[in-house]
């Protein structure tokens, strides 16, 4: 991939984006619909709901370097995880590098939790019941919103991180370990961040490398999901650790023996599917634990 333009490895991405993924589930509400961020710029958001009651919802912003992915791509994970958790998910099209370098990815994030926070009512859905998560790029973003929602005093259920990328520079023994021949490779990784970074400088904001905030105390509880044989599996363990020490619920699953996007290899790779009912069960006990109580 690292070999293409972005554009171009966008258009391959997309092609084998469903290729190794589970049939396509079936939902009630399945719903396009776009708002505005900041800048007046239109974000791309997909509602899922298995039902048209007012469930609780789960954010989601899927992987991709900050550089490919869509909506489209990550389609039928997020209504995997809408029908086994019971939730509303809504998949959010941030907008990617390197027409759009950091911070646009994280600033469209924010805005999107912001404005789920105001309008969940809107669309038939419980806003007092919200949780975000993402995989890879989309676990960056996901983990730096419980921060910012924490300091907006905005309450989340959950951040569920799936491998998400959390250090400053790649230089972890799982980064070495799984440079070359584990589906993401030392090379595709500069590739992602030679696209998205303004500079050098931009590696050390917390936004983009979340084991460089200040402090994650009285952030939302975390489920983090791990691929053992993936360069960001010490970013995850470490900021597995971070949150912990912190005082922050920590629920930390390994899927031992399979590499980055494994969650999206459901048609070949049982632990996809463990992963699947793994995340969907934490989500289940996060937003309902008031009714457990």
């Amino acid at each position: 991939m690292h070999t293409l333009s972005p554009q171009d490895a966008r258009a391959a991405y997309e092609a084998g984006a469903d290729v190794l993924e589970i049939p396509k589930p079936a939902l009630a509400r399945v719903e396009d619909f776009s708002i505005a961020a900041r800048d007046g710029h239109e974000l791309p958001m997909r509602l899922y709901a298995p039902s048209h009651e007012a469930l609780p919802v789960l954010l989601y912003f899927h992987g991709g370097g900050f550089t490919i992915g869509s909506v489209a791509s990550h389609d039928i994970l997020c209504r995997q995880l809408s029908h086994l958790a019971g939730c509303a998910v809504i998949s959010v099209g941030y907008r990617l590098a390197p027409e759009h370098r950091f911070p646009v990815a994280a600033d469209d994030a924010w805005d999107a939790l912001a404005w789920l926070s105001f309008h969940a009512d809107d669309k038939g859905l419980d806003g007092n019941r919200l949780a975000i998560g993402g995989d890879s790029a989309g676990g960056t973003l996901a983990a730096a919103c419980a921060v910012q929602a924490r300091d907006a005093a905005l309450p989340l259920e959950l951040q569920l991180l799936v491998y998400p990328g959390c250090a400053a520079r790649q230089d972890s023994a799982s980064h070495l370990a799984f440079a070359r021949g584990f589906v993401l490779e030392a090379a595709d990784i500069d590739y992602f961040f030679s696209h998205y970074l303004r500079s050098t400088a931009d590696r050390d904001d917390w936004r983009f490398s979340p084991l460089n905030a200040p402090d994650v105390d009285g952030v939302a509880p975390a489920w983090i999901g791990l691929a053992e044989c993936d360069p960001l599996f010490d970013d995850g363990m470490l900021y597995a650790d971070k949150l912990r020490a912190a005082g922050v619920a920590v629920d930390l699953e390994i899927y031992r023996g399979v590499t980055h996007e494994f969650i999206k290899m459901g048609r070949i790779i049982p632990e996809a599917r463990q992963a699947h009912d793994d995340a969907a069960l934490a989500l289940r006990n996060a937003f309902n634990k008031d009714l457990q109580t």
